[in-house]
């Protein structure tokens, strides 16, 4: 039976906060991010089966501190699952940007010096096949970024990399892919950490 494969964004960080697009940056999550992370891990439980998870990472510290609060033991940290590269774009609210780009959205227009929507899905895609072994024989755990688990959801249903727009992922959020009969499907998405008081 094929297994399951689970996104974990990461937790709350001060830019993800005010909209910033964060790529390469190394931005440490939040005190709001961190209980948002151990949140997460309890969430996984849940979601989960018994046996131990595959776990890959971006290398990023937001994600590799998620994954540390989360309870995950990280096998691979890897550039493949990275955030998205906005180029001269980093840093930069979609508001601030459209002030000299009207309408521009990651999804439907470049960032100059990044990558494009169809370079992502093409990183997506290579991970995708990459891990399609393990996924026969394990459930595996990719923690990442917001707008790379976007694609990453679109190519495993076969969409082009832009419709990732189509699909929420918030902070800690998590969200479960499978099939069902072969068939691609979305059994999970964008679910929230379960944080308690």
């Amino acid at each position: 039976m094929r297994q399951a494969l689970y996104l974990l964004r990461h937790g709350e960080t001060e830019w993800s906060a005010t909209g910033r697009h964060t790529g390469r940056t190394d931005i440490p999550l939040t005190a709001k991010g961190e209980r948002q992370a151990r949140a997460a891990g309890e969430t996984l439980d849940l979601l989960r089966g018994p046996a131990a998870p595959v776990v890959l990472a971006s290398p990023r510290a937001r994600a590799l501190r998620t994954a540390e609060l989360a309870g995950l033991r990280v096998e691979e940290v890897t550039e493949e699952l990275a955030e998205w590269d906005y180029g001269e774009y980093e840093g930069r609210t979609t508001e601030d940007i459209r002030r000299t780009v009207p309408e521009w959205t990651v999804w439907s227009h470049p960032s100059p010096g990044g990558e494009t929507a169809a370079q992502v899905g093409e990183r997506a895609r290579t991970l995708l096949t990459r891990i399609g072994d393990l996924l026969g024989d394990t459930e595996v755990v990719l923690v990442g970024h917001g707008h790379f688990s976007r694609v990453l959801v679109a190519c495993w249903l076969g969409m082009p990399a832009g419709d990732g727009v189509h699909f929420g992922l918030g902070p800690a959020g998590i969200s479960v892919l499978g099939a069902e009969r072969g068939t691609p499907q979305i059994r999970h998405l964008n679910v929230p950490a379960c944080q308690r008081g």
